[in-house]
């Protein structure tokens, strides 16, 4: 259970982090066949997906390690329906957001991984 509710805390303080850099928000937990994109942002020319990774601050490894190959393929599969059911016309990007949390679920540190991968 703590987990899920660290994650769903991880995604809201990232797309906080997104506004306050300039990011205009499409959509959260956007879900279809071929799987979820965690947060759909635009900014400067970019449709961005961006998968989001919580963990707590004494993690044994970096959040970014589980967004494997199987994941991003997910996540490139679904960004492709995504534009094309919504018309998009910006160049796609796929993001990595790491959210570190204390003990009470606030983020300690954020680290935003711009072109993490690509599609």
């Amino acid at each position: 259970m703590k987990a899920n509710k660290e994650g769903v805390w991880g995604e809201i303080h990232a797309a906080r982090h997104m506004r306050d850099n300039g990011y205009k928000i499409l959509a959260c937990n956007f879900s279809c066949r071929f799987g979820e994109i965690d947060i759909v942002g635009c900014k400067d020319g970019y449709i961005c997906f961006v998968e989001v990774k919580t963990r707590g601050e004494g993690a044994i490894s970096a959040p970014k390690e589980a967004v494997d190959a199987q994941k991003q393929s997910n996540i490139i599969a679904s960004s492709k329906l995504f534009i094309q059911l919504y018309q998009y016309t910006q160049q796609p990007r796929f993001d990595v957001c790491e959210v570190f949390v204390d003990d009470k679920i606030k983020p300690v540190k954020i680290n935003y991984i711009e072109n993490a991968f690509s599609g």
